[in-house]
């Protein structure tokens, strides 16, 4: 297993793990402390917050430990807790110079493929994440 593929399985266990110690050591592992995960917000959201009178960005944006802890604690209880998705890569990371590109699935507990993202991790010198830019494609 290459050292990108690597990161990316670890990345994609995060989502689904359910033990918050363990959770936030892999966050503590994967990230640089003041590491960044910003998600683009599905399209109906990002429609929701560009009414007029809104003026509102749909970015969501998580910053150092304790708020990417958060993001995923709450990813876990929605997504896979109560709603029973889990999380798994497409099994193609790559690596170019300092960003590793992957894409990666939610699915049902029946194998239905709910939604598709791409995230684009931006590794900080010592190979741990320092941006996380998170899409949601379909």
């Amino acid at each position: 297993m290459t050292e990108t593929q690597a990161l990316a399985e670890k990345y994609m266990a995060l989502w689904n793990e359910p033990d918050n110690g363990r959770r936030r050591r892999i966050i503590a592992e994967l990230w640089a402390e003041d590491g960044t995960h910003i998600l683009q917000p599905p399209e109906e959201i990002r429609a929701i917050a560009a009414q007029p009178g809104l003026a509102m960005t749909a970015i969501l944006k998580a910053q150092g430990y304790a708020e990417i802890e958060a993001r995923a604690a709450g990813v876990y209880g929605h997504w896979v807790g109560s709603e029973g998705f889990s999380f798994r890569g497409r099994d193609d990371a790559d690596r170019l110079d300092d960003v590793v590109k992957l894409h990666w699935e939610a699915v049902a507990g029946d194998g239905a493929v709910f939604a598709v993202g791409l995230s684009f991790l931006v590794l900080a010198a010592d190979g741990r994440i320092e941006r996380d830019y998170t899409f949601i494609v379909a």
